[in-house]
């Protein structure tokens, strides 16, 4: 592993870093942030000082608190909706992939079909019926997302399904999920690791467009797409509150994107 940093160019190393940073945000919030993720401690909008380094938002909230909590509640619910999508949508794309015939056409029709709608209307469609609690946007968010999982994980599957290896393993009379976990998967995986930090930052901001919205995670709980939105009157004053959270979501996409683009030409040359 260690090898494997010494090798990348500076640009993955800094995307790492910025990876690193925001992890590490994640699992030391408590220990980081100077006060509780809900304490009102100042006035509204007060500006930067020793005691509130990035101020305080609209309700006199120390900023610098919103935001290191605002990682852990947007970052975490990101990955747990990539997660579940990929499960979901590579599971479908490598079964459609392997079995083909009826069972290929029945899921590309209803993947079809769910994104024949847009996603953003059809989430706000959707959460708007269903509630905006965090298990229902994650499961939403999910299921619109593997749609995209599905279309690449079977596409790469395909190319891999028709090589000799995989005939060979059927011959020896290895049965279907055999096959597809020891035979496929293994070679789709860096095609797959490249889509899955794409997918994050796609799912990232479309948590942070929801919010915005005011249809994603809801207050008092800190999320760096409400923080704009619920600070976004304080640009009329010439205070910079909502560019503090809009900041991180843009150095923390640099970042995947970063290391995804330094992945894929890893992967681009191993092939070649």
């Amino acid at each position: 592993m260690f090898t494997l940093i010494q090798q990348a160019p500076l640009s993955a190393r800094i995307g790492m870093l910025i990876i690193l940073v925001n992890l590490l945000t994640i699992f030391l919030a408590p220990q980081i942030a100077p006060y509780g993720e809900t304490e009102l401690i100042g006035d509204v909008w007060a500006p930067m000082s020793s005691e509130h380094i990035l101020g305080t938002d609209q309700l006199g909230r120390d900023m610098f608190t919103r935001v290191i909590y605002g990682a852990r509640n947007t970052i975490s619910i990101a990955l747990a909706i990539v997660c579940l999508s990929f499960a979901v949508g590579c599971s479908c794309g490598l079964l459609a992939a392997t079995l083909g015939g009826w069972v290929d056409q029945a899921l590309g029709r209803f993947v079809d079909i769910i994104m024949a709608f847009p996603t953003l209307i059809f989430a706000l469609m959707v959460l708007s019926v269903m509630g905006t609690s965090i298990p229902t946007l994650i499961v939403v968010i999910a299921i619109l997302d593997s749609t995209r999982v599905f279309r690449v994980s079977r596409a790469v599957a395909m190319d891999i399904e028709v090589m000799d290896f995989v005939e060979v393993a059927r011959l020896r009379g290895e049965g279907l999920w055999w096959v597809m976990r020891n035979e496929i998967l293994p070679n789709t995986m860096p095609p797959l690791i490249a889509e899955f930090g794409l997918r994050f930052c796609f799912v990232f901001l479309f948590i942070s467009s929801l919010s915005f919205l005011g249809l994603g995670i809801q207050p008092p709980t800190a999320d760096w797409g409400s923080m704009v939105r619920e600070n976004a009157g304080a640009i009329s004053f010439g205070i910079y509150s909502p560019m503090y959270p809009a900041a991180a979501i843009a150095l923390l996409t640099i970042g995947v994107n970063l290391v995804v683009d330094w992945m894929l030409n890893r992967s681009s040359l191993l092939r070649a």
